[in-house]
């Protein structure tokens, strides 16, 4: 409500007309006397607390019709003093009422006179037990607001001060008299106080109490340097009659209970942030991935602008560490920022290396293996956390305020560091937000230094298996082959798959494909063992069911491996190819230009079971026709069934006259998929005119 439509000061009556407050309330009883003690006026309130009407009093003398006998004289004494000397008279005074009962009634007398000079006497009384009783609510009430912590305030109609009492003047840092007769928004004129001037209105509209529903923040003159908190509570005031005096206002400083419910949920914003990390942070053994993680987690909810460097020594075991006195070399691994700036372009992009001078906090952090806190950032701190001074320049335009650079430290070994940057959110960091910031850290060191140890090792199985594998002789007797090798994704180690192209005596070609159960290291090289002996055993000439039956007596010695294979072979003399299977899927062969087919053999046993006869088919092989020989990694999948992956490998190889090298091409990247968690081995063999 604006100050024009503000009610006018000074209504006295309710709705009705009727004069209402304490009077009413009292009863209060008037009585007038002339100069000889008889009644000349007689109100209806004397009527209601004596019981005798007017024609009953009017015009009888006083004591004889008020007063018992044995109070006459007292009675008489004390009527003609006042009357002589102007003195009044007060105090409490049995009276006898028509009834025939005796009311104690609280009595004030005092002489009048009139404009002829004659002296009357004015008498004025209300129950005594009713003034007491009233005497008594009045003086708790006073002291209960006049000492207590609660501050209390009453308003007119009109929203002014009419009563404050020291609690709530402390709080406002204004006087009580400095309140009285002030509007509410001309003592509390705080934008945020308007919420509350408008919850004033309503209760004194609508009578309806609002107790401390909604707890209101600001500052006052009493401490304006300090935000404080307070409840308040509202109460329409009305009197015996309904009529509204005013609204009476409670408040409770409430600013410890605030800030105890501000710490609580930042911390428990701080400890779903670890939990949120615990399940983020390292879901795979990809270094960049993991460092994404971290910069998702900490993005928006802790920081404005994240970065995520690591030593390049530690991406690079060929590049030696930088020693102490030279610029450390780091490799950004992840950037993100809550919202765009130009904080985000000071930050080096993914993929590039940077060189921090000795002087930086970044390699401050990285050398001395401690993280660094920069509550408030200065214009000078921002050239040590910058890689130089555009970057600076970046940053100081962002509006960057607050910075932490907390190393990434894992089992003893410093990894990079994890910088964490404020702009925009006016909260500074703290020593609990570096606690934060530290153990995010460090989950994430460890699932770095994992991926890191992991892409070490299965660099070492992938360059093991690539020096396993053949290379194809300059020319094969009637034959054409193409070939490949993926390894599995770099979360996954290396499998155990293989193929080899075999040349053997009589213009023949032996084709093989196998799998080594198992991974790393381990697999490839019990698949070097089993690639060595397959080409023994294809120099003595011996059938494919022989091979593979000697294959099975190796295999089944060496502890925990078992192995597939498909072993063929083709002779362009006879337009002949000779297979046996050792548990392998089947291979496909493509006729004359027909449909691709799945060729149906034994199936076998895998090599290492032991104790199994393997059989040999013989299928006609024409000049045109192919066959092609793949490990499981190609079709199977986690998602799809087994027959309709091996459907989709039939329809890609419907185009029999397509090169080899294109179809390998086809079909890895139609089955193939880069998260795929196995290696493949592919082998497609094309029969050609021979003479």
């Amino acid at each position: 409500m604006s100050g024009a439509e503000r009610p006018p000061v000074g209504t006295d009556r309710d709705d009705t007309g009727r004069a209402s407050g304490l009077m009413d309330l009292l009863g209060v009883a008037a009585v007038l006397l002339d100069s000889e003690g008889r009644i000349v006026l007689w109100s209806p309130q004397a009527e209601e607390l004596y019981g005798y009407t007017s024609q009953d009093a009017l015009g009888q003398y006083a004591a004889l019709l008020l007063v018992h006998e044995e109070h006459w004289d007292w009675v008489v004494k004390t009527f003609t003093e006042v009357m002589e000397t102007g003195q009044s008279w007060a105090g409490s005074f049995p009276i006898r009422c028509k009834d025939g009962s005796t009311r104690l009634v609280e009595l004030r007398n005092m002489r009048l006179t009139n404009d002829n000079g004659d002296f009357y006497a004015l008498g004025l009384g209300t129950d005594s037990p009713t003034l007491r009783e009233l005497e008594r609510d009045v003086a708790l009430s006073t002291r209960l607001i006049s000492q207590s912590p609660i501050g209390v305030a009453i308003f007119d109609p009109g929203l002014r001060y009419v009563t404050v009492n020291p609690t709530l003047a402390r709080m406002h840092g204004l006087s009580a008299p400095e309140h009285l007769g002030r509007y509410y928004r001309d003592v509390m004129t705080g934008a945020e106080f308007a919420e509350t001037e408008a919850a004033l209105w309503q209760v004194l509209r609508t009578g309806s109490p609002l107790i401390e529903e909604s707890t209101i923040v600001g500052r006052t003159p009493a401490d304006p340097g300090h935000q404080h908190a307070w409840a308040i509570s509202m109460y329409r005031l009305e009197d015996t009659h309904g009529r509204v005096l005013g609204l009476a206002e409670l408040v409770v400083d409430v600013t410890q209970r605030y800030e105890s419910a501000l710490e609580a949920a930042e911390t428990r914003r701080r400890l779903a942030l670890i939990a949120n990390g615990s399940a983020r942070i390292g879901t795979t053994l990809e270094v960049g991935q993991t460092a994404r993680e971290l910069a998702d987690v900490t993005v928006p909810e802790f920081a404005d602008l994240v970065a995520v460097d690591v030593l390049d020594s530690v991406l690079d075991s060929h590049r030696p560490a930088s020693r102490d006195g030279s610029p450390a070399l780091f490799r950004a691994l992840a950037v993100k920022a809550a919202y765009p700036t130009d904080a985000f372009h000071a930050a080096d992009p993914p993929g590039q290396i940077a060189a921090y001078d000795v002087d930086r906090v970044a390699t401050r952090c990285v050398r001395t293996g401690r993280p660094v806190l920069i509550r408030h950032v200065q214009r000078e701190d921002l050239s040590r956390i910058a890689r130089d001074e555009d970057a600076a320049r970046l940053l100081d335009r962002a509006g960057v305020h607050s910075y932490m650079a907390v190393p990434l430290a894992a089992r003893g070994t410093i990894l990079g560091f994890l910088g964490l940057t404020r702009a925009r959110d006016p909260r500074p960091f703290d020593e609990d937000d570096l606690a934060i910031a530290t153990e995010l850290a460090s989950r994430a060191a460890v699932c770095i230094d994992n991926a890191c140890t992991h892409q070490s090792v299965r660099n070492a199985a992938v360059t093991l298996q690539r020096s396993l594998l053949p290379e194809h002789p300059p020319r094969l007797p009637g034959l054409r082959v193409a070939s490949r090798y993926l390894p599995a994704q770099a979360a996954f180690e290396v499998g155990g798959d293989w193929y080899d192209v075999l040349p053997m005596t009589g213009d023949r070609t032996a084709l093989v494909v196998g799998d080594v159960m198992g991974s790393g290291i381990e697999a490839a090289a019990t698949m070097g063992r089993l690639r060595t002996a397959t080409a023994a055993f294809t120099e003595v000439d011996l059938d494919p069911a022989q091979v593979l039956q000697h294959l099975d007596t190796i295999t089944s010695r060496l502890e925990q491996y078992i192995a597939t294979c498909l072993y063929a072979v083709y002779d362009p003399h006879r337009a002949e190819l000779r297979i046996a299977n050792a548990g392998h899927l089947p291979p496909v062969v493509v006729c004359g230009g027909g449909q691709p087919q799945l060729l149906d053999l034994p199936t076998g046993t895998p090599l290492g079971v032991g104790g199994v006869p393997f059989e040999t088919t013989a299928v006609a092989f024409q000049p045109g026709d192919q066959l092609i020989l793949y490990t499981d990694g190609l079709v199977e999948t986690r998602h799809e069934p087994l027959d309709e992956r091996l459907d989709t490998l039939l329809t890609l190889l419907d185009a029999p006259h397509s090169p080899l090298e294109d179809s390998c091409n086809r079909l890895l990247q139609n089955l193939r998929h880069p998260y795929d968690h196995d290696d493949v081995a592919l082998l497609i063999a094309r029969a050609r005119p021979f003479t």
